[in-house]
């Protein structure tokens, strides 16, 4: 977990980086609304595992002391074959998100984004609960706790630089290992490339098991899912297909249906209740991508807020141990409320001004028990983000008045 923690700064400079090259080469790959909820995602995944990673670590140490059947050391080639091991599992986890109905309400968060940039690394979901199933039987062989988290955070690591589109294919380099051009192509909802390219850092498995797909450019892919979110709240965005499985649920008919849905095949419904609430087919020849249009203070006014919100949430990364039960419940309060206001501010809802108001008069005097430096600094940044909120909702309201008065 700290491999990740240190390894933030240079994402967000690698990301940095990107929009140079967004720039030189004038390429459209980062919009505010679509990266922001990227970042927004990676926030809420980052405080949940940060208040629950100890639950998967007791039970797979549990398991490891107990039952373990070897007792392997920590010599250079146990964590060698713990690496490789370790991919090997996640390749598992991995596909069986896509191919079950509850596995995928989880990891579908990953897929939501229809651009493609080193942001779209960071939309990872905050209900991954049951991932850890997967790498127990690598304390079964007797792989050390620790061995097994270090692998995997260097694992998660790896991955982070794929999500690229400006790194064409690499040769040899794309028969062995997960490349950005292979990657792509698993993000994508074109018919040929679903369900394919599941490997974390090999791409050997999917080679081995059928499931490789390389990267057409008779076929240029379309990022997203064919269940378009269309939203930027983050919070929808991780809720979205488990509310879609509850109705379902809820209106099938049959008891078997409503207890087995959960467990099927990705894509199933009970065929009573795809009768009735039938889902929009996607057609890919004329795919237009979800946006919103806002004024360019109001993706200013959430930027600025979103570093505010990130500040909070390194605070709290840091400094769980420290804080109280009642201070963390308070910071991971206000840390959601945070980036549901911003969902609200770029989704234009009526609602954003007054609810904005109200949060960051919250954040003010919450930032007043924080340390000093991190007290004035998320101050500013409420402080002169403030002003751009208020005449940016004047400009986003000018531009509806506008749309109205142009329609015949």
């Amino acid at each position: 977990m700290e491999i990740i923690l240190y390894s933030v700064p240079f994402f967000f400079l690698l990301i940095a980086v990107e929009l140079i090259a967004e720039r030189i080469k004038r390429t459209d790959y980062y919009r505010v609304n679509d990266s922001l909820t990227s970042l927004a995602t990676g926030a809420i995944n980052q405080i949940v595992n940060v208040s629950s990673r100890l639950i998967p670590f007791t039970f797979y140490t549990l398991v490891w002391h107990y039952f373990a059947i070897f007792e392997l050391g920590q010599s250079w080639f146990v964590w060698v074959a713990a690496f490789v091991l370790y991919d090997f599992c996640y390749y598992w986890n991995h596909r069986m998100g896509h191919e079950m109905n509850l596995l995928w309400a989880s990891h579908v968060v990953h897929h939501s984004s229809e651009e493609y940039n080193l942001t779209t690394a960071l939309r990872q979901t905050g209900t991954g609960f049951f991932s850890f199933v997967f790498y127990l039987p690598m304390a079964l062989l007797g792989f050390d706790p620790i061995i097994v988290i270090t692998v995997g955070a260097i694992n998660l690591v790896y991955q982070f630089w794929v999500h690229t589109r400006h790194v064409g294919k690499l040769g040899w380099y794309e028969w062995i290992f997960v490349t950005p051009s292979n990657h792509r192509a698993h993000h994508a909802q074109n018919s040929v490339y679903i369900d394919k390219n599941y490997g974390g850092v090999f791409i050997l498995w999917d080679r081995m098991f059928g499931t490789y797909q390389e990267e057409l450019d008779s076929d240029p892919v379309i990022f997203g899912i064919t269940g378009a979110v269309k939203s930027w709240n983050p919070i929808w965005v991780n809720f979205q297909v488990y509310a879609q499985l509850f109705h379902d649920a809820w209106f099938a008919r049959r008891w078997v249906d409503k207890l087995t849905i959960w467990f099927r095949r990705t894509g199933w419904r009970p065929a009573d209740v795809a009768e009735r609430f039938p889902l929009d087919k996607v057609n890919l020849s004329k795919f237009v991508k979800y946006d919103v249009p806002l004024p360019n203070l109001l993706k200013a006014y959430s930027i600025v807020q979103y570093a505010a919100i990130a500040c909070l949430s390194l605070y709290f990364s840091t400094s769980v141990a420290e804080l109280s039960p009642q201070i963390r419940l308070q910071l991971v309060v206000l840390v959601l409320m945070g980036l549901f206001g911003i969902g609200a501010v770029l989704e234009g809802k009526h609602y954003a001004g007054i609810f904005e108001l109200i949060r960051n008069t919250l954040v003010l005097l919450f930032a007043i028990i924080l340390p000093p430096n991190l007290t004035y600094f998320v101050g500013v940044l409420v402080l002169i983000s403030l002003p751009l909120l208020f005449i940016g909702r004047v400009e986003h309201d000018k531009m509806l008045a506008d749309v109205v008065v142009s329609k015949p």
